[in-house]
């Protein structure tokens, strides 16, 4: 049975974790703010470029664009999105199980190259049956932008060449604080969507409706990249908010559990004082 010390002692190192849990959940909910309110400016842009790239086209033949275009071969490249730090609950895990699900079932016929953005992605996939193409970390601590067209710009290039048969992504895409989706989209090749309540419009171009297109098809890969980058930031902070949050309410019950067992230990001795005083005066 543990003394009164080894109680005691215990109740503190619970305490202290108590106070961690609880500033991490803090500094979540800050940073999940701040990234709730990027993907609100990122989402309408990437969704009307979405829908303008669609308009586009629809008009256009098949064989228009090599990124209109199923590539040949069976090679597939899937971007995985994950976290850099842990302590988020099950946001990373489910991501690596949804991937190797993947894998082995909807691109199993496949050979599968993976691009894997976070730390914690890459430990737990290099572990794995799985060929890696490249990985990426740390891409918050400067342009987002400009590093989602690092990622896109290389995979696009690969995929124009006829190397890959197609691209998919899988990410969170951000819900609510409490809630986080995992998605696999389509990036490669472009298909247009056939929307009956959409605006049909046409459009004059200048210089000419191939550049207009190319161009306008690289853009929007990098603005759907941007806002999945922005998706996975504000999936990753609502989780470690969730988890952090779960993590000091469980501090706080173990530490009403201690300290009601310290209370009765203690009760316990100080009986078994008071036995052994009165026993002692009786002898006397």
């Amino acid at each position: 049975m543990p003394s009164l010390r080894d109680i005691k002692r215990r109740i503190t190192s619970v305490q202290s974790t108590q106070k961690i849990t609880r500033a991490m959940k803090m500094v979540a909910a800050a940073k999940l703010r701040r990234s709730q309110d990027a993907i609100v400016r990122a989402r309408p842009y990437a969704y009307h470029l979405r829908d303008l790239v669609n308009n586009l086209t629809k008009r256009a033949e098949q064989d228009a664009h090599p990124l209109l275009r199923q590539g040949a071969g069976k090679k597939i490249g899937l971007v995985v999105v994950t976290s850099d730090r842990g302590l988020c609950g099950g946001y990373n895990s489910n991501l690596v199980n949804e991937t190797m699900s993947a894998l082995h079932s909807q691109f199993r016929e496949n050979d599968v190259e993976l691009t894997v953005i976070g730390r914690k992605g890459i430990e737990a996939l290099t572990r794995r049956a799985c060929t890696i193409r490249k990985t990426y970390t740390n891409l918050f601590e400067g342009s987002v932008l400009r590093a989602a067209g690092d990622i896109i710009g290389e995979i696009a290039d690969e995929y124009e060449q006829g190397a890959t048969h197609g691209v998919y992504c899988l990410y969170n895409e951000f819900k609510s604080a409490i809630s986080q989706r995992v998605t696999l989209e389509r990036l490669l090749p472009f298909e247009a969507l056939d929307d009956p309540g959409a605006l049909v419009v046409d459009y004059l171009y200048e210089p000419s409706a191939e550049s207009m297109l190319d161009g306008l098809l690289r853009h929007h890969l990098q603005m759907q990249m941007h806002r999945i980058l922005f998706e996975a930031a504000a999936s990753e902070h609502g989780a470690r908010m969730t988890a952090m949050d779960a993590a000091t309410n469980n501090a706080g019950d173990m530490i009403e559990r201690l300290t009601l067992h310290y209370n009765r230990a203690r009760q316990t001795t100080i009986t078994t004082e008071m036995i052994d005083i009165v026993g002692g005066a009786e002898a006397l």
